[in-house]
């Protein structure tokens, strides 16, 4: 079935375009952004059970951005008539104007930004799922997280909890100027189990997600995920501590999109190109890895849970190619920053909600597949880990360095696993050194969806990530 575009959007199309059309008798610029996202969020544990009609995406309002004399100015509407469309129009331009007058009268330095291209362009997109968050069986899906949970703490050693979690969300999005409308409508959803144990003073814990832009039909894959949880749990119970140093690697596919995701997403987000603030801007086509490192990046170049039609901007949805067998080719970037840095934009301007602003944004960030075997890569390793569990990681723009906290690594010796596991980890590193490494990728490949990246320490909005295995070169402590 096709996910069905908002009928209140589409009530309100006939009054933002009433109300553009105003508004352009005094900006060269209007656009309206207008989202209406319902959804659920559940989490079940041995201590109790929360369910709630909303979650970190679920969101209706409208945003308005005009543009006069080179500068740019937003308001956001949580609730818009459409048989007032003149009186919220004098509502704005005494809102908007208040802004550029502040702007001037403090001195602040702004950018002289053109007028964002309107070239005309219709859209609707209503994409497939399987099933409605709106309409899933909620009692239904508690009892049988439940019943995981339970599953789990019987099934598994010295067990404190099985936390299972999943969240599924109805997003529409309609985008109008004078010349454009954009309707887009699609489901996407993601879950995990996260199993927890303590032992002799020791505490560890494992989480495994699924994520996919599906309905709530995906959580039938958390049952095959208990096993795997309560699997590394035990790992991670007996595992000892790697000695410092630099080794043979083999990341797994997780591992993999965080290198993506920290390496070459914040880095090449090019509003921080404006800013002066990425050393990836002196890179452009210059070398930045090996030969075989090719790198995507787009809503279209995966599909998972940030595989949206257009962005929050009105940019159709893109695949950039980011590097080209070893060479930055081009970054990513929002209107507004496009057109300060005379670019094109590439569908990657995203806002965490409607009174959010926006900011390049990673979508879809991923290795193309290579060659080879995870058998293969394990053989050609005489002595070094195959790192498995991404936590999270932290890059800084400006250096090009990376860390990456990791759960845990594989030993092994003379092309064999041992069976030994080491865990935490820490793997740090200089970008073009780290990607300059990479000597074997696998054919396979997987994207991961079920995180958030935050600009700073804010700004949160979903993002993908992911690749095949990467033999690498990497310090480890």
């Amino acid at each position: 079935m096709k996910a069905p575009f908002s009928p209140y959007l589409s009530s309100l199309a006939p009054g933002l375009k009433q109300l553009i059309a105003d508004l352009a008798k005094d900006y060269d610029s209007v656009s309206a952004l207008s989202t209406d996202s319902v959804g659920f969020s559940i989490l079940i544990s041995q201590h109790g059970k929360s369910v709630s009609r909303e979650n970190l995406t679920t969101e209706r309002g409208t945003v308005i951005r005009v543009r006069r004399d080179g500068q740019y100015a937003e308001a956001a509407l949580t609730g818009f008539d459409p048989t007032r469309a003149g009186e919220t129009a004098a509502w704005i331009r005494e809102e908007l104007n208040g802004q550029l007058a502040v702007l001037s009268e403090l001195g602040v330095e702004t950018y002289d930004t053109p007028a964002t291209p309107d070239s005309p362009a219709e859209l609707f997109v209503e994409m497939e799922t399987e099933q409605l968050p709106e309409n899933a069986d909620i009692p239904a899906l508690i009892e049988r997280m439940s019943a995981l949970s339970d599953r789990g703490m019987a099934e598994g050693k010295d067990m404190l909890d099985c936390m299972l979690r999943a969240s599924s969300t109805h997003i529409s999005k309609m985008f109008l100027t004078e010349k454009r409308d954009l309707r887009q409508s699609y489901v996407y959803s993601e879950g995990s189990v996260m199993t927890m144990a303590s032992r002799d003073g020791r505490n560890e814990a494992d989480y495994e997600a699924v994520s996919g832009r599906r309905g709530p039909e995906l959580f039938d894959e958390l049952e095959e995920k208990i096993g795997t949880a309560l699997r590394v749990t035990e790992e991670l119970l007996n595992a000892e501590r790697v000695v410092p140093g630099e080794y043979d690697c083999i990341t797994a596919p997780d591992v993999t999109g965080l290198i993506a995701h920290e390496a070459f997403g914040h880095g090449v987000e090019m509003d921080m190109f404006v800013k002066g603030r990425a050393l990836g801007a002196e890179y452009i086509n210059q070398r930045v890895g090996s030969d075989l490192v090719t790198m995507h990046e787009g809503a279209l170049c995966a599909e998972d849970v940030t595989s949206y039609a257009f962005d929050d901007e009105g940019t159709l949805a893109g695949d950039v190619t980011e590097i080209d067998h070893g060479i930055l080719k081009t970054g990513i970037c929002d209107v507004l920053s496009a057109l300060r840095l005379g670019s094109a934009p590439t569908g990657n301007g995203k806002r965490e909600n409607f009174a959010h602003k926006v900011y390049t944004r990673m979508t879809n960030t991923v290795f193309d597949s290579g060659e080879s075997t995870l058998e293969d890569m394990i053989a050609s390793i005489r002595h070094g880990y195959l790192l498995e569990g991404m936590e999270s990681g932290m890059e800084d723009p400006k250096h090009w360095g990376i860390q990456c906290l990791l759960q845990r690594g594989y030993e092994i010796s003379d092309g064999k696993l041992t069976g030994k596991v080491v865990s935490p980890l820490v793997m740090t590193g200089y970008v073009p050194d780290l990607l300059g490494s990479v000597s074997m990728l696998s054919r396979d490949r997987k994207v991961f969806g079920s995180g958030y990246c935050g600009k700073g320490h804010k700004e949160w909005v979903k993002v993908a990530d992911g690749g095949p295995y990467l033999k690498v070169k990497a310090r480890l402590g």
